[in-house]
């Protein structure tokens, strides 16, 4: 697994296991992962890294599994804000009754960037190193993730109300075409096409979007068959299934990130596997707001590309993605009665390569391959709470917790140091979110 880099070798992340995902199910005993500025440059044993590479740098991970960095499919990163604001609710009622309500009381770029920089502290510190966002003031959104140095993909969003952002439907094209056009050379941030969901995005809109992305090659994020209301409102409203109707507007394609997905026939499935769609399954939040579940098994059986996502903090309550690859898998398990359903090498899978393929970067993250870029992550396993260890895949799935990851990279750059994060000042971190406490709790 090697290949000729342009810059030379300059780290050897050397590690008890290594686990690249590509292949699928391969576990590598006592390697190293070699890095040439930002790009993974080779694979190999520990000891032949060391004898090709003496001048290199070495970091030594001897009781860690180095896997690639988790992608996180769908998310609300600023609603990080609203963490516990309206539990134990159902959709409509905490989406129209208390979530709005709230962002139309704070909403702007300034409640955008604070809410991002304390969901890039959580995500580092849990081994994720990409997000895909879906949320309003994008050119805030891109300019917090670039401030960072966390790769993200930024939803543009479209709602056919006014809202802080924008107020017309023109407007939310033009604002959003200009967003995406300042970040066409960007390497960390890149864009989707958000149009929030079927019942608050109109036929003429979608029209625009699939037109949208085909020119400018870009996937198209949306919430799609999130409950049986929605299902049954679409057919009341437009006379068919939203996938239909989506299907009827050209938008059931290779461009779609469909997320939620828990009301789906047999034959929805099969249009999306053949139509070579994205499922972003988010089943802590499902869970929570008693939405449904999605067939995620038949989904995988299908041939339908599956990632996770945590949804956004205020119906999850977190971003943590090892909670969320091991709910996947039990609850796949559960729904499809089937014990061997949704491996915890297809979880992992899930939760890197598979999100990476989703948003359209299959070719530059989620795997440990050569030429790839290095955004990685290394899990200690010596705890108590993760032995013994017979299988490396299994234990990171079912047994490991968020905080055993020690260390991130993102396109080289170390991001969190044995639990330390990199630049990025906590305290401050906890004075901003108190203040926006104080502010969303005084406005209700």
């Amino acid at each position: 697994m090697t290949i000729l880099a342009m810059n030379p070798v300059d780290q050897l992340l050397e590690a008890r296991w290594v686990i690249p995902v590509e292949p699928h199910g391969v576990v590598l005993d006592h390697h190293a992962v070699a890095l040439a500025g930002d790009t993974i440059a080779e694979v190999l044993p520990i000891e032949t890294a060391r004898g090709k590479y003496p001048n290199a740098a070495r970091i030594e991970l001897n009781e860690h599994a180095l896997i690639p960095g988790l992608v996180n499919a769908h998310t609300h990163n600023p609603m990080v804000l609203m963490r516990g604001l309206a539990d134990d609710l159902p959709l409509m009622t905490w989406l129209n009754e208390h979530i709005w309500p709230a962002e139309g009381r704070v909403m702007g770029p300034e409640f955008v960037r604070d809410g991002i920089e304390l969901a890039i502290a959580e995500m580092l510190r849990g081994g994720t190193t990409c997000c895909n966002e879906n949320y309003l003031f994008p050119d805030a959104q891109a300019a917090t993730y670039l401030k960072h140095g966390f790769r993200a993909v930024v939803g543009l969003p479209f709602i056919e109300f006014p809202t802080a952002w924008a107020k017309s439907r023109d407007e939310y094209f033009d604002k959003n075409l200009a967003v995406h056009d300042e970040l066409r050379a960007e390497a960390l941030v890149t864009t989707t096409l958000a149009p929030h969901a079927p019942y608050t995005v109109a036929n003429e809109t979608f029209e625009r979007i699939r037109l949208m992305s085909d020119q400018l090659d870009v996937p198209v994020h949306l919430h799609l068959h999130e409950t049986a209301q929605e299902v049954e409102d679409g057919k009341r409203d437009h006379g068919m299934r939203p996938i239909a109707r989506m299907a009827a507007l050209g938008l059931v394609n290779d461009h779609l990130i469909a997320i939620h997905m828990t009301q789906l026939t047999d034959g929805e499935i099969a249009q999306m596997a053949e139509a070579g769609a994205s499922v972003a399954y988010c089943p802590e939040s499902n869970l929570k707001l008693a939405s449904g579940f999605c067939p995620a098994e038949k989904l995988r059986r299908a041939g339908v590309n599956i990632a996770i996502g945590t949804d956004g903090a205020a119906s999850n309550n977190d971003l943590d993605m090892f909670g969320e690859m091991r709910t996947a898998a039990l609850l796949a398990k559960a729904v499809a009665n089937d014990a061997s359903a949704f491996d915890a090498a297809f979880a992992l899978q899930a939760a890197t390569f598979n999100g990476a393929r989703a948003l359209g970067l299959g070719d530059r993250i989620g795997s440990i391959v050569p030429g790839k870029q290095a955004d990685l992550a290394a899990v200690r396993l010596d705890a108590i709470e993760t032995q013994p260890i017979y299988h490396v895949a299994s234990q990171l799935v079912y047994a490991t917790g968020r905080q055993q990851v020690s260390d991130v990279w993102i396109a080289g750059k170390r991001k969190l140091d044995n639990r330390t994060l990199i630049g990025m000042d906590l305290d401050a971190l906890r004075a901003k979110a108190g203040e926006w406490h104080e502010r969303i709790a005084f406005a209700q």
